[in-house]
């Protein structure tokens, strides 16, 4: 898929794509550091339908919401073929005991059996964290293993 980048005079850069639906949808950065989600009309790719002001937090929030599923369909895929093995996505909330610790301090490798394959923080992608690498409240855990190690996973991640 094709991504068109525009400069805009000004403004910032405006970063786009066209959707199967026919529509533009993108972001605009603004020099100032403003962050636009917009979308097109359908019938004028160059007029805006809609246009949301995002914080740089809501953004992060929405790539997560949009990168991690489409990264645990891929895993899922990969992993169809493999009976009794599941990808889930398991939240780092503000409350849980392991924000602000390590995925060393888990254990969760040792106590679960299940592994946890990448983490999505702000809009990044971090494959493959190891041992020494720091949860931070909102990080979304992609994990792989059997059903009963990933809720054994998802408990230990709320409570310890």
């Amino acid at each position: 898929m094709n991504v068109d980048v525009t400069a805009l005079p000004g403004i910032g850069v405006r970063k786009d794509f066209e959707a199967r639906s026919g529509r533009r949808i993108g972001v605009v950065d603004h020099r100032d550091g403003g962050i636009d989600l917009i979308v097109s009309k359908l019938d004028d790719p160059d007029a805006c339908a809609a246009q949301v002001p995002l914080t740089s937090d809501e953004a992060a929030v929405l790539a997560n919401l949009l990168g991690a599923p489409q990264l645990v369909a891929e895993l899922r895929e990969d992993h169809r073929d493999l009976p009794g093995i599941t990808t889930r996505q398991l939240p780092i909330a503000d409350d849980s005991p392991y924000e602000g610790r390590t995925l060393g301090e888990t254990a969760m490798r040792t106590r679960t059996k299940v592994s946890i394959v990448a983490v999505m923080r702000a809009g990044q992608l971090h494959p493959s964290p190891g041992p020494d690498f720091t949860f931070a409240a909102d990080d979304l855990l992609v994990v792989v293993g059997t059903p009963d190690g990933l809720d054994a996973a998802a408990k230990i991640l709320s409570h310890g």
